[in-house]
């Protein structure tokens, strides 16, 4: 397997395939920025929560860099983890319960994590096997065992991520791996995900 590239988004600033960009995160409002930087017209961005919103930003990252436009749209599966799961917008939701008694039907939809593996699918036109995990922190040799039981079961590509964003804590780490030959080791994925 060999990663085709990958997209780091954290506190440190925006970097692909390990080099940062000159985009840099200079509000809080930073995911819109980027959006425009990137020239994106996807109108349901701005109805996304943060998880789905750094995904997408992530994926449009990698996108501008390589193609995978040979795959068939059920060749690619979606792997993804965080460590708490959709918080944020758990928290929002109790939020908008308690103050206005009756919370909307947007916010419920992103209190489930995977909603951002859904979006992500319907902007590309992706119907491959999605998963999403939760776990204590982000662990290489895990999404490499994924990874290849996917290609195992026919999968060709894997666009993996952890996106994570409670607490403070906004981190988003993708990566677009494909069964070609060759090993992808743990040092490697690790060295791209502490950038």
């Amino acid at each position: 397997m060999k990663i085709l590239a990958c997209s780091k988004i954290s506190d440190q600033g925006i970097f692909l395939n390990g080099i940062q960009q000159s985009i840099e995160k200079t509000t809080n409002n930073w995911k819109k920025e980027l959006y425009i930087k990137l020239g994106v017209e996807y109108p349901k961005f701005y109805k996304m929560d943060a998880l789905a919103k750094m995904a997408f930003l992530g994926f449009e990252l990698i996108s501008n860099s390589t193609s995978i436009d040979h795959l068939a749209d059920d060749e690619l599966s979606l792997l993804f983890a965080n460590k708490h799961s959709s918080y944020d917008t758990d928290q929002k939701y109790v939020n908008s319960y308690m103050e206005k008694g009756s919370p909307g039907p947007s916010l419920f939809v992103y209190t489930l994590p995977n909603i951002l593996t859904g979006e992500l699918s319907i902007r590309n036109k992706w119907y491959g096997e999605n998963i999403f995990f939760i776990q204590e922190k982000f662990d290489p040799e895990f999404f490499i065992d994924q990874i290849n039981f996917y290609f195992s079961k026919g999968s060709n590509a894997c666009l993996c991520g952890w996106v994570d964003s409670a607490k403070g804590i906004e981190e988003c780490f993708l990566f677009l791996v494909e069964n070609k030959a060759g090993e992808l080791s743990i040092e490697e994925l690790n060295n791209y995900y502490k950038q």
